[in-house]
């Protein structure tokens, strides 16, 4: 298998994993319930985002919101396709992040075309500092982000010292 299938393949499997953990949530736990894992850091907590990241736009109109967010996300996995397909072989770091970021923007788009909301449900804090609820899908977004910054850094570093 060349490399742009095997990272279409990881894709995918964030895109399931993302499915089988919010289906699992959604069957087995109650919106707003929360459970425990790690006292004083880690909740499961069922939530619903209507909006983006940090539930930016939540409170906006349901009609221009939910086309606003489909349409970006949309453009958003065109966009992370068409990279992924044109990343010269072999592949590096960014093509791998590519592929996290694919497969976690399928997540949550599925869930807007779907509900018109997101599932949430990881949910981190410590004291009175609590990180907002995300998913899967969010993990290998950031992942994938903060992939593509190393690499970059790695690189420009590489150049500098030849």
């Amino acid at each position: 298998m060349d490399l742009r299938r095997a990272a279409l393949v990881a894709a995918g499997a964030v895109f399931l994993l993302d499915r089988l953990t919010k289906a699992f949530i959604e069957s087995r736990v109650a919106p707003w319930e929360t459970i425990v894992v790690i006292p004083g850091f880690f909740h499961i907590v069922h939530t619903r985002n209507p909006g983006a990241a940090f539930s930016l736009l939540a409170s906006a109109d349901p009609g221009w919101r939910s086309v606003l967010l489909v349409g970006l996300s949309v453009l958003a996995v065109v966009l992370l396709a068409v990279l992924l397909w044109r990343s010269p072989q072999p592949a590096g770091l960014s093509h791998w992040a590519l592929a996290l970021m694919l497969g976690g923007a399928l997540g949550n788009l599925f869930d807007r075309l779907i509900r018109g909301e997101v599932t949430d449900f990881l949910e981190f804090y410590l004291g009175r500092f609590r990180w907002p609820a995300f998913n899967i899908a969010d993990s290998a977004i950031s992942l994938g982000a903060a992939l593509i910054v190393l690499d970059l850094w790695r690189s420009h570093a590489s150049k500098r010292e030849a």
